[in-house]
């Protein structure tokens, strides 16, 4: 599953997917006109296209979720980490922090983070 990618457009259609969830398949075609001035049958394409991706289940008109928001997107970061700096944390704060700074609540929410892992 951790091979399951969305592109940008997918992942604003997917976002509303998940804050409005279970939202039936007409109301989400009502909210991405709203919010994406989509039609009603680019919005059932890519619902589709998701739901063969098996990130989320449409029945009998009510769409749900298969991976969660916070499944989804911790699966694709840990894959970059992987693929990207060979699965090294410290690789990839460091080069992440190279060309942009974190502000003292995000070290103090990292120096939290690592404190509850090693008590595990």
């Amino acid at each position: 599953m951790s091979d399951v990618q969305m592109g940008t457009v997918e992942s604003k259609f997917a976002d509303m997917i998940w804050s409005n969830e279970p939202v039936s398949s007409a109301r989400l075609a009502e909210l991405a006109f709203s919010e994406l001035n989509w039609k009603k049958t680019t919005s059932y394409t890519v619902l589709k296209r998701l739901c063969d991706k098996g990130i989320f289940k449409n029945e009998k008109g009510s769409v749900t979720s298969v991976i969660s928001r916070e499944d989804f997107y911790s699966m694709q970061s840990e894959k970059f980490v992987d693929e990207t700096f060979e699965g090294s944390l410290p690789a990839f704060l460091a080069a992440f922090t190279k060309r942009k700074s974190l502000k003292p609540e995000e070290v103090a929410e990292l120096r939290r983070m690592v404190d509850e892992y090693e008590v595990k």
